[in-house]
């Protein structure tokens, strides 16, 4: 079966950094896309940031310069190194197993504030 873990996440205050981690399972990970996604309290889930299994990556236009996706083909992880955060990067966020077959991890939580 397919697992997925996050780990990384946590407070934070405005202007810092952070670096989530995923770990995948169960797949030949490499020959997957794999996204980050993340849902602010109260609002609709968006993808911020995705990489191809030929390591092209795309960002939300609200991340971009801020945060980086990438890959260790070796490791079967992804990783998201978010920096210079604001109040509104907080919310819970989410490992996605993207294509050709979907699969989530659990969430985790960001909190920006000071």
């Amino acid at each position: 079966q397919v697992h997925v873990a996050e780990s990384g996440g946590g407070l934070v205050q405005p202007g810092g950094s952070l670096k989530l981690s995923c770990v995948v399972s169960g797949i030949n990970f490499s020959t997957y896309t794999m996204a980050w996604y993340r849902q602010p309290p109260g609002k609709l889930r968006e993808q911020v940031a995705r990489i191809s299994s030929q390591s092209v990556t795309n960002y939300a236009d609200s991340v971009k310069g801020r945060f980086t996706i990438s890959r260790d083909n070796d490791k079967k992880m992804v990783f998201l190194q978010m920096n210079s955060l604001m109040p509104e990067d907080t919310g819970n966020y989410s490992c996605q197993v993207s294509w050709p077959y979907n699969y989530w991890g659990q969430g985790i939580q960001v909190i920006v504030s000071s």
